[in-house]
């Protein structure tokens, strides 16, 4: 097939979606299509292909300012991108992004108007799954537990004291402060309770220079797991064990800082529980093709779901490749089933 593999993007995950990208388009050639390599930021007049590729993830999260930067030198170009020739005749989309503009369902739509089938999610549950108060409202609608939580927009937030009676009597100390549509922990913050005045602003603040809006959560302890689903079928379940710390994007991007388990040691009964957990989940915001769901196992032994990834990592060492090879689906095989799976869904 003649594809196109869409790298880069103007979201904070930029540099990791390259890595992703790397990953996919070696797979993609290996499998016999012909691939062009494209970043949207650059409009019509596309580089080469080892220019595109060239950025690495780096240890630390871009600024807020760096992103709106980039977002207001680009949206111009994006536009051009797809309106041009570069799109003409072809069979396939496959989607290396991550991050706001790839998985918030604006680059599905544009692709859906070129008429243009794409790997992952459709432009609802894109949208859906990146709003994380809506998907929490979503979730706690079906009865799959989640964090307890408040949102502030930029416009109602007047200052730490008029938000720390909500958080008080609704979630207490220590909570997680984050943007309401960012991933890899970009702008997160875990306020502490002896402090909280004095970081919850400064939280906040960080949170809403990425996001419109703040998302508040209860602070869950326990172990970390994160369970993929490709079509219908539940894959292996992964436990994550930061070393020191939480699991942040420096413990997500420098290797070495976190140890992954696959297939988790948690036990029989809750192996079932997370993976019929992650189906509904991923049912329940109308997620098709591929998505990976991401729990914490709390102290009582509850399932808290965080969230649900609909363009989770896919470089040969992410947590969807590792999943996959551990029930014996090699890397190559995995992303020809997403292909395969996204042209029967679109």
């Amino acid at each position: 097939m003649k594809i196109v593999l869409i790298a880069g993007g103007p979201s904070a995950e930029r540099d990791v979606s390259v890595n992703s990208s790397i990953s996919i388009l070696k797979a993609l050639r290996e499998n016999g299509h012909d691939v062009t390599v494209i970043d949207p930021v650059f409009g019509s007049s596309q580089p080469g292909e080892d220019e595109i590729l060239s950025h690495k993830a780096s240890k630390e999260s871009p600024t807020a300012e760096d992103l709106a930067r980039l977002r207001s030198e680009s949206n111009r170009r994006i536009l051009d991108c797809f309106s041009g020739k570069i799109f003409d005749n072809v069979d396939f989309a496959f989607l290396g992004v991550h991050g706001k503009f790839g998985e918030d369902g604006r680059l599905q739509a544009l692709l859906e108007m070129r008429g243009i089938s794409y790997s992952g999610s459709g432009v609802f549950a894109s949208a859906l799954a990146m709003d994380k108060d809506i998907t929490k409202v979503v979730l706690s609608s079906k009865g799959i537990l989640t964090p307890s939580w408040i949102s502030v927009t930029s416009g109602e937030y007047h200052g730490p004291e008029a938000l720390s009676a909500g958080i008080a009597e609704n979630i207490g100390y220590p909570c997680v402060v984050k943007p309401n549509d960012e991933g890899s922990t970009v702008g997160l913050s875990i306020v502490s309770p002896d402090v909280e005045d004095v970081q919850l602003g400064s939280a906040v603040e960080l949170a809403l220079s990425y996001s419109e809006k703040a998302l508040i959560e209860q602070f869950v302890t326990g172990r970390e797991i994160t369970v993929p689903v490709i079509g219908d079928e539940v894959f292996p379940v992964i436990e994550i064990r930061p070393k020191g710390g939480f699991y942040d994007y420096e413990h997500k991007y420098t290797k070495g800082m976190t140890e992954y388990f696959c297939p988790a040691d948690i036990g029989e009964e809750m192996t079932s529980a997370a993976q019929q957990a992650a189906l509904s989940a991923h049912k329940a915001l109308g997620c098709s093709v591929y998505s990976r769901v991401d729990f914490i196992i709390d102290s009582k032994g509850d399932l808290q779901c965080l969230e649900v990834n609909t363009l989770p990592g896919m470089t040969e060492t992410s947590l969807v490749p590792k999943s996959a090879q551990a029930k014996g689906m090699s890397f190559n095989e995995l992303i020809e089933t997403i292909i395969q799976l996204s042209i029967k869904g679109h």
